[in-house]
């Protein structure tokens, strides 16, 4: 069985939580993500005091607020910004402000600062649900962010693994390759370990999921109320022909659509998934259908499909493609 071996500060990007950090070094190593998982809940729910939960409340950014410059070797801080991304993305100066208004509402209510688990929600999105969660008790509250803090926390574990996956691999095939002398103890372990049995050890390295959610997902928000759109169809297709893309202006191109995957959206707007958890995407032109007429009977679109390309560069990305709705107009962005 094979252990991945990691550092205090590892865990502390994951969860800014000293004793978190402390006791999932006492924890491991590790011989997979979901062990480490598994190790992640319970310390965190169990063993980790209420000044802990301050302390990794207060490691995060305020939402809506691009982080303070970083240094390449700074995880949590880069991972704040990828996290935010499609928030940044949507925002405008007048949602800014009222997101910077409410962020200090807020604040001065429950005494910490707004948490959610803000991987490709809109900046529209957050503002919604931070005004419903500003109504909580403080003690619901406190729970509520809890949780958040740990689905960031899973999000970021599986970066940690899928990036200590990645060395290891690296220090089995090339271990000159390793220029931190720091890190060159705990990776050529790795690499031992991988080269000294048979390569059933690297495909199970290998298996260890990169992703925790699948690779396209999509959310509907009805910018007209300002809030999720619940009950939406949505239909994932990818294009199958002899071009690469269907010809514009031409019926079928020869070829044609292919089912991918469909669901409903919930109370928050989102799809749930659409099509499984695979660590790369099939490059290619895939297109997303929302049965519009079905959610508001009076509006002007029957339905809206939204086509894009996911080039080969690229299968290892995410992609969230949201549709923002009102009855007479809607558009979309590339999240993350």
């Amino acid at each position: 069985m094979e252990y991945f071996d990691f550092e205090e500060r590892d865990f502390m990007s994951c969860c800014g939580s000293t004793i978190f950090a402390k006791e999932m070094i006492l924890r491991s190593p590790f011989s997979s993500f979901e062990e480490a998982l598994s190790a992640a809940k319970d310390i965190w729910f169990n063993k980790v005091n209420v000044n802990g939960w301050l302390e990794a409340f207060a490691a995060h950014p305020q939402i809506g607020e691009s982080p303070a410059p970083i240094s390449q070797n700074d995880a949590s801080a880069q991972w704040s910004k990828g996290e935010q991304s499609a928030a940044l993305a949507t925002a405008t100066s007048s949602t800014l402000q009222e997101l910077s208004d409410w962020n200090a509402r807020y604040r001065q209510k429950f005494g910490f600062v707004f948490l959610i688990c803000a991987s490709g929600r809109s900046t529209p999105e957050i503002l919604s649900e931070l005004k419903k969660r500003y109504l909580n008790r403080p003690i619901v509250e406190f729970e509520l962010a809890a949780h958040e803090q740990m689905s960031v926390t899973e999000i970021r574990l599986a970066k940690l693994f899928s990036s200590k996956a990645k060395d290891a691999s690296m220090s089995a095939q090339c271990p000159e390759a390793i220029v931190s002398k720091a890190g060159e103890d705990r990776v050529s372990r790795i690499g031992a370990h991988l080269t000294g049995t048979s390569g059933a050890a690297a495909e199970k390295i290998g298996q260890i999921p990169m992703r925790t959610r699948p690779p396209i997902t999509t959310h509907v928000l009805n910018v007209a109320l300002g809030s999720p759109a619940a009950g939406v169809e949505v239909l994932l297709e990818m294009w199958k022909g002899n071009e690469h893309r269907p010809l514009f202006g031409e019926a079928n191109g020869g070829g044609g659509w292919v089912f991918q995957g469909s669901s409903t959206t919930d109370k928050d707007g989102r799809s749930g998934q659409l099509m499984s958890i695979v660590d790369v995407v099939h490059p290619g032109t895939y297109r997303i259908s929302f049965n519009t007429v079905k959610y508001c009977p009076t509006g002007f679109f029957p339905y809206v499909s939204i086509v894009f390309e996911i080039r080969e560069s690229q299968k290892w990305e995410h992609f969230h493609v949201p549709l923002l709705l009102s009855p007479f107009s809607f558009t979309t962005y590339r999240g993350s």
